[in-house]
């Protein structure tokens, strides 16, 4: 089956539950009308089910190539990415004075969400360009933005992220790139590095890699890192390519998913060494990759939302056409579509319930960042940096965690037909799989969120967040409608774990940190869950209040509910994990070494 931009639902999110609607009648975007925004996601819906979907199943089954130091893409891959950067859709969220369109972050999140349910290897390429842009606009020269932030931000050229290396992985102060100085100010860079997504294709004329690594008189660790910008082709003086430089793809891996995304070994200095231009100040190259890799993280975030809602919707179709037993208490011959079954349903409602989280979270952080960036006032700008801080690392992991899930529901939903390739249900499955590892593991965002997210200043964006979050569990007790069930209930009971739970790793970051780090995925679990649950009561509100402005209401309410009482209410025995399993954690070396 195709796939259907699932707009209604993505404008309540965006607009109710994340906030945008609020922030712009605030004032904090400017003259940005956010009527427009429905437009947007309609027309990009409509572009990712008419172009970009049917292009999934092929870049799976063909895959990439690589042949004489070039790699080719899939059939239908490079038109596709040609008309995608024609209609304007890389520019979005670009600096209107290197030829972007200027909208919302928050407007480009949900696009990505589009381009990643439509075909994830697909818009894994345009994501990280989107993060390039980013660093080169706030840490680039002028003269390197004169010559390449319009070629990134139009999509003629596409930006990829050069950090990991062979003993390098989460460890980035281990690298071993070398970084020489030239008589001319620019640099060689000599080295390789790994796992590097569309580190080469045929889809544009010309690739401008972001690479790290090290001047030989550099401090050790992460405090000795430099950026770089290192063009695949250089370019000369008129804006026209030069020549090639020294750098080239010498390998490509062999995956369980993302099969049409070249992910690739990448070999500098093989003739002289790349030439490289510096971004930033030599030695600060991880403050100017952190601005990357924050951008970047979001939108894997969006890219487990994405596929999530994709399984979802195939799920849903291939539930209501096949037929197994009876529905209970059901007479007579015949079988039912097996959507009749309440374990079927339960799945279902789960894949919805935990992807209409994700989203929301993720949009959240979205509208967070771009508060920062865009309100006039200073207070305003800096709780909102903070609020983007401490969202991302959830909206990253626990997005890209429910994305796992969600898949491996969808494939249990078509039973064996799952585990057959021709559904495709598997391969959202494994696609999915790589979005918990890339762009700092989900254990890594966990212990981010616990040592550095909460314990900044003293936990003051946390408990601001609680704040918000109690008021909107008060808004479903006072509203006494029986159809919320015992949504507030459980709301409340997971905001006292949450809050407890808060403070217990807040003592303990500085004065225990093995407990603290012990209980970190469970706690961002734990706070995923909880802002999960109060953001779609919150969205529930809204619909209620919206009426037939948000279709039916009603299946709102019953969605929040579903997830209070079926995955909010685990808050509890998160609790008690993250209070009660450190010493069995960090005492485990007998269990795994003995």
């Amino acid at each position: 089956m195709t796939y259907r931009a699932p707009v209604n639902d993505m404008l309540l999110a965006l607009n109710h539950g994340a906030g945008l609607a609020a922030a712009v009648k605030a004032g904090h975007y400017g003259d940005f009308d956010g009527d427009i925004t429905a437009a947007v996601l309609e027309e990009a819906g409509k572009f990712a089910s008419d172009v970009l979907a049917p292009l999934n199943r092929i870049g799976d089954e063909h895959g990439i190539k690589l042949e004489a130091d070039k790699v080719t893409t899939a059939p239908g891959w490079p038109d596709a990415y040609q008309r995608w950067a024609a209609a304007g859709w890389n520019a979005v969220s670009g600096p209107e004075a290197f030829g972007g369109q200027g909208l919302p972050l928050a407007i480009n999140a949900a696009c990505t969400e589009i381009w990643s349910a439509s075909n994830i290897a697909f818009g894994l390429c345009p994501l990280l360009t989107l993060s390039a842009i980013e660093a080169l606009d706030a840490h680039g020269s002028d003269e390197l933005k004169s010559i390449y932030l319009e070629k990134m931000v139009t999509g003629a050229w596409t930006g990829t992220m050069q950090l990991t290396e062979p003993q390098a992985g989460s460890d980035v102060g281990a690298l071993r790139t070398r970084a020489e100085r030239a008589a001319d100010g620019t640099y060689r860079i000599k080295g390789s590095k790994i796992f590097i997504t569309y580190g080469d294709h045929d889809m544009t004329d010309n690739i401008v890699h972001f690479v790290l690594a090290r001047l030989p008189d550099a401090p050790d660790g992460t405090k000795g890192i430099s950026l770089f910008l290192v063009p695949k082709f250089l370019v000369n003086a008129d804006g026209s390519l030069g020549s090639r430089n020294d750098i080239f793809p010498s390998g490509v891996e062999h995956k369980l998913g993302m099969h049409a995304s070249p992910t690739c070994t990448m070999t500098m200095g093989d003739h002289g060494g790349a030439v490289g231009y510096l971004i930033g100040e030599e030695n600060r190259g991880m403050a100017c990759m952190f601005t990357m890799m924050n951008q970047a993280r979001l939108g894997v975030g969006l890219e487990g939302v994405g596929i999530a809602d994709r399984a979802y919707q195939q799920a849903l179709a291939f539930a209501q056409e096949r037929r197994q037993g009876r529905a209970a208490g059901k007479a007579g011959n015949g079988s039912d579509p097996i959507i009749v079954h309440p374990d079927v349903k339960r799945m279902l409602m789960q894949m919805r319930a935990l992807t209409a989280a994700a989203r929301t979270i993720c949009y959240a952080t979205a509208v967070a960042l771009d508060v920062a960036a865009r309100a006039t006032d200073a207070k305003v700008r800096g709780a909102a940096t903070a609020r983007g801080a401490l969202l991302t690392p959830i909206a990253k992991a626990f997005s890209t965690d429910i994305g796992n899930e969600v898949t491996s529901l969808g494939v249990q939903i078509h039973g064996g037909m799952g585990f057959i390739e021709e559904t495709g249900a598997a391969q959202h499955y494994r696609d999915a799989r790589i979005t918990a590892i890339y762009e700092g593991t989900n254990g890594i965002q966990s212990i981010d969120l616990v040592t550095r997210k909460l314990a900044a200043n003293g936990g003051a964006s946390v408990w601001a967040l609680l704040d918000e979050l109690s008021g909107i569990v008060k808004q479903v007790e006072a509203s006494n409608d029986p159809a919320f069930g015992t949504t507030g209930a459980k709301l409340r009971d997971a905001l006292g774990s949450l809050e407890r739970t808060s403070q217990w790793l807040l003592e303990r970051v500085s004065s225990a940190p093995n407990e603290a780090l012990a209980g970190a995925t469970p706690y961002l679990r734990l706070f995923g869950s909880t802002l999960g649950g109060c953001m779609l009561a919150n969205e529930a509100l809204a619909a209620r209040d919206l009426g037939e402005g948000a279709g039916d209401p009603q299946r709102y309410v019953t969605l929040a509910r579903f997830f209070a009482e079926n995955i909010t209410v685990q808050a509890g025995a998160l609790e008690r994990t993250v209070m009660d399993s450190a010493e069995a954690v960090n005492g485990a070396d007998a269990v795994l070494l003995g």
